[in-house]
């Protein structure tokens, strides 16, 4: 049976080093930038799939067949390169971290999302915009401004480069921090079928 109230997801992990510099990104800009909640740098990641609550049984099912669906995949290199927001622009609802457009990051995207399909998961229909999720809920008493955003991007001054190596389902503790439990690591490691 599963934990009442969590909710699981798959994926894409963060290299400990990624998650370390994005972490001092969110450190200097929690000042400059109110919003409500700021990420736990442990917590960073960029979702593939929301699965919502879920008994054992079919999280283990969406494993095996995620598993499956991944043996084409290999390691992929990605780019921080930009900054963003999604909601109401004078004051959005979510402020995150974008990446360079990667064929390969759709491409897993598509077969992650087969896979929780197949094991009976009802998803968003939203189109994939992969990003990674820094804080929520702008509290600012003046509006936000894309000047802002530019004024505090760091990405323009040094990307941040990387290697994908896996994906990872994860289970969120509601009032932990860090609040996202990794449960089944998946390795991209393009095994010959």
């Amino acid at each position: 049976m599963a934990e009442q109230h969590a909710h699981y997801f798959y994926a894409l992990e963060l290299p400990a080093q990624v998650k370390e510099r994005l972490g001092g990104t969110i450190s200097s800009l929690e000042e400059e930038m109110p919003f409500k909640t700021w990420v736990h740098p442990q917590d960073l990641h960029i979702t593939l799939a929301f699965l919502g609550n879920a008994p054992t049984e079919k999280i283990e099912h969406s494993n095996l067949l995620m598993e499956e669906a991944l043996t084409k995949h290999g390691s992929f290199q990605m780019t921080i390169d930009h900054l963003g927001i999604f909601g109401k622009k004078d004051a959005p609802r979510i402020f995150w971290a974008g990446l360079e457009e990667s064929p390969e990051l759709s491409e897993l995207r598509k077969d992650v999302f087969s896979a929780c399909i197949a094991a009976g998961f009802t998803l968003e229909t939203r189109p994939f915009s992969p990003h990674i999720t820094m804080a929520r809920k702008w509290t600012g008493e003046q509006s936000f401004t894309s000047e802002k955003l530019e004024a505090v991007n760091p990405f323009k001054r040094e990307k941040i480069l990387f290697h994908a190596e896996r994906v990872v389902l994860y289970k969120t503790h509601l009032g932990k921090s860090p609040k996202y439990e990794p449960i089944t690591p998946i390795p991209l490691t393009s095994r010959p079928c």
